[in-house]
C-alpha cells in the first residue's frame, strides 16, 4: 500500500449525488487531498496542476462500496447447505463451524483466506461479526487492520440458545470476556474500530443484554446484530421477551436499538412491521438488507421500498455466509433483483428499486454509518474503486451509466484492477 496525499484518477467516473441521482462523468478527474475527494472536473484545476495522476483509461471509476453486514467465520462455509432455514442453518452448520475458532490455529487459517478475499473484494468498508472467542475476534482485527479496509469488527455476545460449545457460560462470563476484548484492543489499531455485537435476541439473555447497554453507554460503542429475518425467529423473539410489542422493542427495551449515542444497524428487518419501522426511523437505526442470504435461506423479500419511503438509512451486506458471494457488485444486482419479486408477486403498490438506488444503497447508504463515505462528493473520505469491463466487449455504442449497470449484473470477481481506502492504494 501506498500514501500520497494529494493525486488524482483519471477515467469514467460514476458517483451517487444522492439516493435516486447518479452523476457521470467521462474522462474526468477525481482529485484525493489528504485522504477525502477535492472534487471531480472534466479538467484539472489549476491548483492541481502538477499532482500524480494514475490514468485508468477507459476504465470506470467509482466510489468504494460498504458491506454493512457479514459474518468472517463463516466464510468458511459459503456455498454450503443452502437448503435449510435460518434456525435449522444456525444450529446444524453455523454453530459447529464456529466453535473451532476457540483453536487458534484454525482461526487464524480460516481468517488469513478471508482476510485476502475481502482486501481483494469491491468492499472498501465492512461491519463484520467474529466469534464470541476474544483471541481469535482480535487476531480477525489484527488481519483486517493489515488489509487497509475500514472496519467495525464484533466480538460476538451469546449466553442462551446456542451449543454446548458455542454458548458462554452465563451473562458475567460473556461481559467479562467482552471487556477484557475491548481493554486488549484499546488504541491499537487505526482503520479497526469495535463494535458491540449481541448476536441477536434469541441467543442473550436479559441479563446479558442489561450489562450489555451499561457497556455500551460506558465506551460509547456501536452496535449490530440482525432484526425480524425469519418468521420462526420473529415468532421465538415473543416467546422469550413477552413484555415486548414487537422484535426490535426487545432490543430498545435495553437501549440497544439506536437513539443519540448508539448507532445501530440490524441486518435483514424481512418482516419487520410498521411500529417497528417507525421505531427505526425514530432511533436512526440502520437497516442492512442482505438480498441473497434472504433467497438462500427462504427467509423473504425485506420491504426495502417502504424503509426509503419513509427516510430510513439502508444499506446492502453480502451477510456471508446465508450469502455466498463476497461481492457487493453482486448484491447490487441481488437487491434490484429481489425487489421486482416483491413488487410483482406481494406488493405491487411497491415500486421496484431501480439500479440508481441499489448503488446508492451500496455506497453512500451504508458508507454513512462510517460518516462522510461512498461518494466523491467534495468531503468524502476517498474510498474509489477502478473497474476495468473489457473482458465483456460489446459490439454497440454504450454509455458509461450503461456500462456501469452491464458490469454490476456481468462481473467475475475480475474487473477489479484499483482500490483506494481514505487515500491509501491498497493494490
Amino acid at each position: 500500500m501506498s500514501d500520497s496525499k494529494t493525486f488524482a484518477l483519471k477515467g469514467n467516473i460514476c458517483y451517487s449525488l444522492d439516493q435516486t441521482r447518479l452523476a457521470v462523468m467521462e474522462q474526468a478527474y477525481v482529485i484525493c487531498e489528504n485522504g477525502l475527494c477535492a472534487g471531480v472536473y472534466q479538467e484539472l484545476p489549476g491548483r492541481f496542476q502538477g499532482i500524480p495522476c494514475t490514468d485508468a483509461g477507459d476504465s470506470l471509476i467509482i466510489p468504494g462500496l460498504t458491506d454493512l453486514h457479514l459474518h468472517a467465520p463463516q466464510y468458511s462455509f459459503r456455498g454450503m447447505n443452502m437448503d435449510l432455514e435460518l434456525l435449522d442453518w444456525l444450529n446444524t452448520v453455523t454453530f459447529p463451524e464456529e466453535a473451532r475458532y476457540a483453536d487458534l490455529d484454525y482461526a487464524g487459517q480460516a481468517y488469513r483466506i478471508f482476510a485476502e478475499d475481502l482486501k481483494k473484494s469491491p468492499a472498501t468498508r465492512a461491519c463484520i461479526f467474529g466469534t464470541l472467542h476474544v483471541e481469535a475476534t482480535e487476531l480477525l482485527m489484527d488481519l483486517i487492520e493489515e488489509t487497509g479496509i475500514k472496519a467495525y469488527i464484533g466480538k460476538v455476545n451469546m449466553d442462551r440458545n446456542g451449543s454446548p460449545k458455542l454458548q458462554e457460560e452465563s451473562p458475567r462470563i460473556s461481559v467479562d470476556a467482552t471487556l477484557r476484548w475491548l481493554s486488549d484492543i484499546s488504541g491499537k489499531y487505526q482503520n479497526v474500530k469495535p463494535i458491540l455485537t449481541p448476536r441477536f435476541i434469541p441467543s442473550c439473555s436479559d441479563e446479558l443484554m442489561s450489562e450489555l447497554s451499561s457497556i455500551q453507554k460506558s465506551f460509547r460503542l456501536p452496535v449490530q446484530s440482525h432484526l425480524s429475518e425469519n418468521p420462526g425467529e420473529t415468532a421465538w423473539v415473543q416467546e422469550l421477551c413477552p413484555y415486548s410489542a414487537f422484535y426490535g422493542d426487545a432490543y430498545d427495551h435495553f437501549g440497544l436499538f439506536g437513539g443519540e449515542g448508539c448507532p445501530t444497524i440490524m441486518a435483514h428487518c424481512v418482516y419487520s412491521s410498521d411500529e417497528e419501522i417507525a421505531l427505526m426511523k425514530k432511533r436512526g437505526v440502520y437497516v442492512a438488507h442482505c438480498p441473497q442470504s434472504n433467497t438462500n435461506l427462504s427467509s423473504g423479500i425485506a420491504p426495502v421500498r417502504q424503509f426509503l419511503e419513509q427516510g430510513l438509512s439502508v444499506g446492502l451486506g453480502t451477510d456471508i455466509a446465508g450469502g455466498h458471494s463476497l461481492s457487493m457488485l453482486r448484491a447490487i444486482a441481488d437487491a434490484v433483483q429481489v425487489s421486482k419479486l416483491r413488487w410483482r408477486l406481494l406488493d405491487s403498490s411497491k415500486k421496484a428499486l431501480t439500479f440508481a438506488e441499489a448503488f446508492y444503497m451500496a455506497t453512500m447508504g451504508g458508507g454513512s454509518f462510517f460518516g462522510k463515505a461512498g461518494s466523491f462528493l467534495n468531503g468524502f473520505s476517498f474510498d474509489a474503486l477502478i473497474l476495468d469491463d473489457r473482458r465483456f466487449p460489446h459490439p454497440q455504442e454504450l454509455t458509461v451509466r450503461e456500462r456501469l449497470e452491464r458490469l454490476v449484473y456481468l462481473d467475475d470477481g475480475h474487473c477489479l484492477t484499483g482500490k483506494y481506502v481514505a487515500g491509501r492504494k491498497i493494490f
